[in-house]
C-alpha cells in the first residue's frame, strides 16, 4: 500500500510540485519509514508555499522530535498552537519537547494546561511528573505520579511505580519506596529498574545482605554490569565479607576499568592494613578524580594510620581547595590533624 501510495503522490508531484497533499503525504511516507531527514524535506516545501499547513507543521515538529532537535520542534509546534490552542495531543508534545530542551516554566505551563482541559490526562501527569523529576523537585514528582497512581489504581503503568519508587530513593525515604519497587516485581519478577531501586532502597537502609539478593538478581541477565559488580562487592565489605567482594570488585575491572571498585579496593586493602597499596591505588585515583572526596577521606585515613599526619593533612587540604563544596567532614577532618601538628 505504501508503494503505491508512493507512486500516486510521486504522480502529483510531477504534475504540480507544490501540491501540499502530495507533499505531505510523501513527508508521512518516509516519517513512518523513519526517514526523518527526507520527511523534513517534504514538510519544509510544503510550508514554503503554505505556511498555515497544519499537517505539515504537525510532521515536521515530530520529524525534529524523533531526530532530537527538540529546539526546532518546539518552534514548530508553537507555530501550530497558533492554529489549535487546545489540541491536548500538541499541547502534550510541546511541553514534552520543552522539558527536553530543559525549559522548565513553558514547559510546566503547557502541562498545566492540558489538566484544565482535561482534569487527569495520563501524559500530562506523567510529563510533569518527568519535569520535576529532571530538576530534582522529587516532591512534586511524586504529587503527580501519586495522582497517577491514584486513578489507576491496580493497573496503574509499571513505570510509574518505578517512577513513584526512585522519589523515595532519590529523597531517602526508603522504605517509603520499597513498596513501589515490590509492586512492580509482584508483575514482572525481572524488571531491572525494580530490582536495581529495591537493591539501592536496602543499602539505603544499611541491610546490605537484603541488597545483596536483589543485586544478584540483577546479575542473573545481565552478568557483566560492571555497576551491578562493584555494588555487590559493596554489599560484602558492608558485611565484613572482605575475599568475596574482593573477588567482585576485580570481576568489575575485568569488564572496564571502574572508579568504585577501585576505591572498594583500596578500602580493603587498608582494613587489611596493607597501607601501602591502598595508598597507591587512591593516588592514582585522585590523580584521575581529584574532586573525590571519599578518596581523600580514606587516603589522608592511610596516612595518619602510619602516623604520617603532616601528609594526612596535606591531602586533606589539597582536596578541600579543589572541591567547590568540601563538606562539614572534611574541614572537620583538617581541624583534628592541625591540633596534632
Amino acid at each position: 500500500m505504501t508503494d503505491q501510495a508512493e507512486r500516486c503522490f510521486a504522480e502529483v508531484l510531477e504534475a504540480e510540485p507544490d501540491n501540499n497533499y502530495a507533499l505531505v503525504g510523501m513527508g508521512d511516507l518516509e516519517r513512518k519509514r523513519k526517514n526523518f531527514d527526507a520527511a523534513i524535506v517534504y514538510y519544509r516545501r510544503c510550508l514554503e508555499h503554505f505556511p498555515e499547513n497544519n499537517y505539515a507543521l504537525f510532521g515536521l515538529a515530530e520529524s525534529y522530535r524523533s531526530t532530537k532537535q527538540y529546539n526546532r520542534a518546539v518552534e514548530v509546534w508553537e507555530k501550530y498552537l497558533k492554529h489549535d490552542s487546545e489540541n491536548v495531543t500538541v499541547l502534550t508534545r510541546v511541553a514534552d519537547a520543552y522539558r527536553k530542551a530543559r525549559v522548565f516554566d513553558r514547559s510546566r505551563e503547557l502541562y498545566q494546561q492540558v489538566l484544565e482541559i482535561e482534569k487527569d490526562n495520563n501524559y500530562a501527569l506523567i510529563g510533569l511528573g518527568h519535569l520535576h523529576y529532571d530538576f530534582h523537585d522529587y516532591q512534586s514528582a511524586l504529587y503527580f505520579w501519586e495522582r497517577m497512581y491514584e486513578k489507576s489504581g491496580e493497573g496503574v503503568d509499571i513505570r510509574v511505580l518505578t517512577s513513584l519508587g526512585n522519589c523515595h530513593r532519590k529523597m531517602k525515604t526508603f522504605s517509603d519506596g520499597v513498596r513501589y519497587f515490590e509492586q512492580a516485581l509482584e508483575r514482572e519478577p525481572y524488571n531491572f529498574f525494580a530490582l536495581y531501586g529495591l537493591a539501592d532502597c536496602y543499602r539505603g537502609m544499611q541491610q546490605p545482605e537484603r541488597s545483596l539478593d536483589y543485586w544478584q538478581r540483577i546479575l542473573e541477565t545481565d552478568p557483566n554490569n560492571k555497576v551491578i559488580l562493584t555494588r555487590i562487592g559493596d554489599a560484602y565489605r558492608a558485611m565484613n565479607e572482605l575475599v568475596q567482594a574482593e573477588d567482585y570488585y576485580r570481576r568489575a575491572l575485568n569488564v572496564q576499568y571502574d572508579s568504585y571498585a577501585i576505591l572498594g579496593l583500596a578500602i580493603i586493602h587498608r582494613k587489611n592494613k596493607q597501607h601501602d597499596d591502598a595508598i597507591t591505588a587512591l593516588e592514582n585515583l585522585l590523580e584521575s578524580e581529584p574532586e573525590n572526596g571519599r578518596a581523600a577521606l580514606e587516603l589522608a585515613g592511610c596516612y595518619e594510620e602510619q602516623r604520617r599526619v603532616p601528609e594526612a593533612l596535606a591531602v586533606l587540604s589539597r582536596y578541600a581547595q579543589r572541591a567547590r563544596n568540601p563538606g562539614r567532614t572534611v574541614h572537620r577532618r583538617i581541624a583534628e590533624l592541625k591540633s596534632r601538628m
